[in-house]
């Protein structure tokens, strides 16, 4: 998932917006560090003589963000739009997530080579209530991928999130920050 994200994120982080297909993410971990990458704002900008303007941090992303889910997104898969969320990252479009939020560790084998799974740690949203476990995160946007949708090459939920950030562009034009000219120096 972190190697997706870099691919992803670092090639696509000067766009005007982003979106963040979580669909089918079965989990396997936490996704905090994606969760920071994409709450990234820019502190400061720098050029070089006849250079492009860049931004410190590098790789920072001001523009609106879309999150796509749905059932099949679970554990890691359920955390990264719930964090999504709770950053006010952006708008969530599809169908609730799995609602798998809980964790696995240090099952043993057994000697016929067949393993237990035990869940051993869960989730709590940080006013200390259980959270996400058996009931996922709901989208802000529902909609369903229909399947003769599908079939036609069509994709219901990626269409309206990328309606809604044509939206939120054309409201709020990103802002194109230039090299004002070099200061001349009185001698």
């Amino acid at each position: 998932g972190n190697r997706e994200l870099f691919k992803g994120f670092y090639q696509q982080a000067n766009k005007d917006a982003l979106v963040i297909d979580d669909r089918y993410n079965g989990g396997g971990f936490i996704p905090d560090r994606m969760i920071e990458l994409l709450e990234r704002k820019p502190v400061s900008y720098w050029t070089r003589r006849g250079g492009e303007v860049y931004s410190t941090p590098a790789f920072a992303n001001a523009g609106p963000k879309a999150m796509l889910i749905n059932g099949y997104a679970g554990s890691g898969g359920d955390a990264f739009p719930y964090y999504f969320r709770e950053r006010g990252l952006g708008r969530i479009f599809g169908t609730t997530t799995w609602g798998g939020l809980i964790g696995l560790s240090g099952n043993p084998s057994l000697a016929d080579g067949g393993s237990l799974s035990t869940p051993s740690f869960r989730f709590m949203a940080l006013n200390g209530q259980w959270a996400v476990e058996g009931v996922g995160v709901d989208p802000d946007v529902e909609v369903v991928d229909r399947p003769e949708a599908i079939a036609r090459g069509d994709d219901p939920t990626l269409e309206a999130a990328v309606k809604y950030l044509m939206e939120e562009l054309a409201r709020n034009p990103p802002k194109r920050i230039t090299a004002p000219s070099p200061p001349i120096l009185k001698p």
